[in-house]
């Protein structure tokens, strides 16, 4: 990415640390601006409503029984619902002193005692992320407590962004307090061992997030310019790390929700970085980068919905101001985006969104329709195919990839079908996180396991994880006039009615116990946008590998999820939205229908009920077929 030389000259050159660093370029002129526009006036009153509650409340303990649950349970939210509340708490007075001179007061002494909290903490790691302490520690760990994880650097790099802005209105107390803290749980644990964190080395979210987070940090605290060149390239070889699970197709292997955590957090380092250095380190002026900041927009489908694989939430939850930056920087396409997010949007209350929501947010990047085309991502064998019609948005997509992942779910040929803003045919995203979900159970719970997707189960079994479980693209068809490119990953236009053709050979993704020969699925989408329909022709053939008579004791039972009940009749299965309809029509001579409702929970704890629509067929020969014609028809 950059050579240290080049990095140590940038910063030895820069000077002293600008005023204008994220929100430092909030003076008086600017405030006044951004508190009549009305793009932000519903974000303003949610953080002065919380401001006032939080001066007006006590601030939430952390209790010690609280702490201990997740090693006793294997439950987190007992202990993170008041951690973060405390961050909330931190990040609306601040915001408040800034936004609200005459009722600054007030609102510092609330500030000044949420910070001295948060700084008393045990440790400002989650417990979930913390050592067991049955266990042997390894050779060189740091004390648990300066444990450096997602959101202890988050919290140093809201404390340090807190004191930039707001450093002489705070109490030297609380000034000193913040510095301390911060060099003693996160710059010293992190960048004075020779022995790194895992996370420094790993491809997915994390090395972007803690990365960017202490990177930020260093920059709003360090003044010893030769440390900091240090620090700064300690933090580029993590984000090298974190840019390597990104193809160079742009795919966020993660989904749309951690590409905005992650990416986002990079995005935000570099910006900083590239303020601090004057212009002359801009990590943003790559392809690659380029090509990242695009995928929210392939991704995106009506209003907030989202094309959301693995542990990523349906609903996608674009944060303006990062969208804005890219689309002013690099020229991208913003997906769809119809308001900044509300305060409360984040539950964990990251401090960068909110900020630079407000500060970069450009209202003429907002409700803009994400383009009618197809995309496929060689990387992650992603396709998806959308076309606008006067109801309303039409898509279609499946994937292939492996079962070994970041945030990995067994959905190896899964898809999504989507008409008139509701995805009728769907993913469910990510399920509540436990000790269980990301342990040996991971793929027994609905969310993440084959069961929990639209892929069958072969003779009772479903996928199995792990990455020599993979698909493998046979035919890639994005429709007429559209090349699919490997570098790039995108493609032009089609024509109105362009036939979309996929087909994966998923033989690998069963484990041998299924008796499978071989197992291809094809997918076959044609859309009329003008007659607001479309239809996916969708076949599976089977191959088994058992001996046995020509009627085997082979069987195949095919599921489709959808938070919509279907409902079942002869050879059909019809799910109806508001606004959108899918109809799927099967050989009921052949298939066996049942509808299940199940009670499940979404990531955030909420009740959710999905219904499983299984059809079961069994006594199947060697070699078996079966199609089936999905209907998706705009309804209003």
């Amino acid at each position: 990415m950059i050579l240290y030389r080049e990095l140590r000259e940038a910063i030895l050159s820069a000077g002293p640390r600008p005023d204008t660093l994220a929100g430092g370029a909030l003076a008086p002129a600017i405030l006044a601006e951004l508190k009549e526009e009305p793009h932000l006036a519903t974000l303003l009153q949610e953080i002065r409503e919380e401001a006032r509650r939080a001066v007006s409340e006590p601030v939430p303990p952390l209790s010690f029984a609280d702490f201990s649950r997740f090693d006793a349970a294997g439950t987190r939210r007992e202990y993170e619902q008041p951690y973060f509340e405390r961050r909330g708490r931190l990040l609306a007075l601040a915001l408040a002193v800034l936004l609200d001179d005459a009722d600054a007061g007030v609102y510092v002494e609330a500030l000044e005692n949420i910070i001295w909290d948060i700084c008393g903490e045990y440790a400002w790691a989650i417990p979930a992320h913390l050592p067991d302490m049955r266990g042997m520690a390894p050779e060189g760990a740091v004390a648990p407590n300066r444990t450096v994880d997602l959101f202890a650097a988050e919290t140093a790099h809201a404390l340090a962004e807190t004191l930039y802005l707001l450093g002489d209105r705070l109490h030297p107390w609380v000034a000193s307090r913040i510095r301390e803290e911060v060099e003693r749980r996160v710059f010293r644990p992190l960048f004075e061992r020779s022995t790194h964190f895992l996370w420094e080395a790993v491809t997915n979210n994390w090395a972007a997030v803690c990365g960017g987070a202490a990177g930020m940090a260093a920059l709003l605290l360090i003044d010893d310019p030769v440390r900091l060149a240090g620090v700064q390239h300690r933090i580029v070889s993590a984000m090298e790390s974190f840019l390597a699970g990104y193809g160079e197709d742009g795919c966020c292997p993660e989904g749309a929700g951690y590409w905005n955590y992650g990416f986002g957090y990079f995005v935000y380092w570099a910006e900083m970085l590239r303020d601090y250095t004057g212009g002359a380190v801009d990590l943003l002026q790559r392809d690659k980068i380029r090509r990242i900041a695009a995928f929210p927009a392939a991704v995106s489908l009506s209003g907030s919905l989202c094309v959301n694989y693995s542990d990523c939430q349906p609903a996608m939850i674009a944060n303006t101001g990062l969208i804005s930056r890219l689309c002013d920087r690099l020229g991208v396409s913003p997906p769809e985006m119809t308001a900044v997010p509300s305060f409360h949007a984040d539950h964990c209350y990251r401090w960068p969104h909110q900020l630079r929501n407000l500060l970069w947010t450009n209202p003429k990047r907002m409700n803009v329709r994400s383009a009618d085309r197809n995309w496929y991502f060689p990387s992650t064998a992603w396709l998806i195919a959308k076309r606008s019609a006067p109801g309303g948005l039409l898509a279609f997509s499946a994937k292939g990839g492996h079962n070994h992942e970041a945030h990995n779910h067994n959905d190896l040929g899964h898809f999504i079908v989507h008409a008139g803003g509701e995805t009728l045919l769907a993913d469910l995203g990510g399920g509540v996180y436990t000790r269980e979900y990301f342990g040996e159970e991971r793929y027994s719970f609905l969310h993440n396991g084959s069961q929990g997707h639209s892929v069958p189960l072969v003779n009772g079994l479903p996928q199995a994880p792990g990455e020599r479980h993979r698909a493998a693209v046979v035919e890639v068809e994005a429709g007429q006039r559209v090349r699919v490119e490997p570098e790039a990953g995108r493609g032009a236009a089609d024509t109105p009615v362009a036939p979309v053709v996929f087909e994966l050979d998923l033989t690998a993704a069963y484990p041998e116990e299924a008796g499978l020969g071989a197992f291809f699925r094809r997918f076959e989408w044609r859309c009329d946008p003008t007659r607001g329909h479309a239809g996916l022709t969708l076949t599976d053939l089977f191959e088994f590998s058992g001996t046995g008579s020509a009627e085997d004791e082979n069987s195949v039972t095919e599921h489709f999820i959808s938070e919509y009940e279907p409902v079942v009749g002869a050879g059909e299965a019809v799910w109806r939205g508001e606004r959108g309809m899918v109809s799927l029509r099967f050989d009921p001579a052949r298939f066996r229908a049942a509808a299940e409702a199940i009670d499940t929970h979404r990531h955030d704890g909420s009740p959710m009920k999905v219904y499983l629509l299984r059809l079961h067929a069994e006594r199947l020969p060697r070699q078996f077929e079966c199609s089936f014609a999905i209907d998706c028809r705009l309804t209003s």
